[in-house]
């Protein structure tokens, strides 16, 4: 099963151990690995933003460097949900494009969904120990129906205990452009996320999307909470830390 690695922008700039946790269990899993070195943006911040021209741009540009692959998986929500909901208005007025979008829409798969409903995966042995919780993205949760599939894989983990925070489907204010553009809102939102986070106790907060975990962690560095850790959910079924770069 060859399967193309979409590791996001994101990620490569700012997380590069979520690109490397999401390889290995990729890996571990039995697929062989496609990663396109050229790949770059899905077209989402431009999209938002209004600027369709250089979103279609970087759209056509995914779409033809995952054009030979049997899969393609994201360790992301917000760029699966760009991908599979949104391509298809950015180039659907193109019959030629619109039958490339929906061939790759049907094959795309934030991490979690497909390890869990594709690959069938259903435990990880892990050195990673603790209480943890978990946010729900918006993108991933409202576009993907990404929900029950990281739980599923969290508790199964023999030294996690999986503790679920007050409002964990509720928004964390990142939104991209939203908390440029709305920055006071935002940062109130964000505030009451990590209330209910820092009500669980636990030792990291686990989440799906790199967006929602720099926005959170951010907030909570800047409250003063340097004890609570903020991983991604592939760092986390690896056993890494966050810390690695290489």
């Amino acid at each position: 099963m060859r399967v193309g690695l979409f590791v996001t922008c994101l990620a490569d700039l700012m997380r590069p151990s979520i690109g490397l946790a999401a390889l290995e269990l990729l890996e571990r899993a039995g697929c062989e690995v496609i990663f396109p070195e050229n790949q770059t943006c899905c077209g989402q911040p431009a999209y938002n933003a209004g600027d369709r021209h250089t979103a279609r741009d970087l759209a056509r540009k995914v779409v033809s460097e995952f054009s030979d692959v049997d899969y393609v998986v994201i360790p992301s929500g917000s760029c699966g949900g760009m991908i599979k909901t949104h391509y298809e208005d950015l180039l659907g007025d193109s019959p030629d494009d619109e039958a490339k979008v929906q061939w790759l829409s049907a094959r795309t798969y934030e991490l979690t969904d497909f390890l869990v409903n594709v690959l069938n995966v259903d435990s990880f042995d892990t050195s990673f120990q603790g209480t943890i919780t978990y946010h729900d993205s918006c993108a991933g949760l409202r576009e993907l129906g990404v929900k029950k599939q990281p739980r599923k894989l969290l508790r199964s983990l023999p030294y996690v205990e999986l503790k679920e925070m007050p409002g964990a489907e509720q928004c964390c204010g990142f939104g991209g452009t939203f908390s440029v553009k709305y920055g006071d809102i935002s940062s109130r939102i964000v505030d009451l996320k990590c209330d209910d986070v820092e009500s669980t106790e636990a030792d990291a907060l686990v989440l799906g999307d790199l967006g929602c975990m720099l926005n959170i962690e951010g907030k909570l560095r800047r409250r003063g909470n340097h004890k609570t850790k903020v991983l991604h959910i592939a760092e986390v079924l690896t056993g890494r830390n966050g810390e690695e770069t290489e």
